[in-house]
């Protein structure tokens, strides 16, 4: 199945530097325009028009032996991952942790420590409802904003 693979990549590989080589080849739909007045005719190894024919031919066989080996390397890949059990977000290992306590989702608690709320030594997350709210100066311009 490897060696199948390998000369299905291998024969995709070359098929697609064909194609880039071939297509950098070819000259556009105005390069028509100075072959029907007599330059490029005689240089050419084709003729007129049976270099574009040619190359666009070979152009498109290449395509379509590059897009059936891109099928068959699909369907094989898929094949191989079927075979393993599962992808492997499905293999991966759920970590498990402890189950949430009502204190831990409450913030500025803790479960650890419950004495420290009790301490008046450390101040409250929590500003007391007595404290007015800042005034702005009289003559700025944040005085004209109304207050909630």
């Amino acid at each position: 199945m490897s060696t199948l693979l390998n000369l299905l990549l291998l024969v995709q590989i070359l098929s697609a530097l064909g194609m880039i080589g071939l297509i950098l080849v070819q000259h556009g739909k105005g390069a028509d325009m100075g072959a029907a007045f007599g330059s490029g005719t005689s240089g050419s190894l084709f003729g007129a028009t049976g270099g574009a024919n040619f190359l666009s031919r070979t152009t498109s066989v290449l395509a379509a032996v590059f897009f059936v080996c891109t099928l068959a390397l699909a369907y094989f890949g898929n094949l191989r991952a079927s075979a393993d059990t599962g992808s492997l977000l499905e293999r991966t290992p759920i970590p498990v942790s402890a189950p949430a306590t009502a204190a831990d989702k409450i913030p500025g608690s803790s479960s650890a420590a419950p004495e420290a709320a009790t301490d008046k030594s450390v101040p409250s997350p929590v500003a007391p409802a007595s404290t007015p709210a800042p005034v702005a100066p009289a003559g700025s311009p944040a005085s004209q904003i109304p207050a909630k």
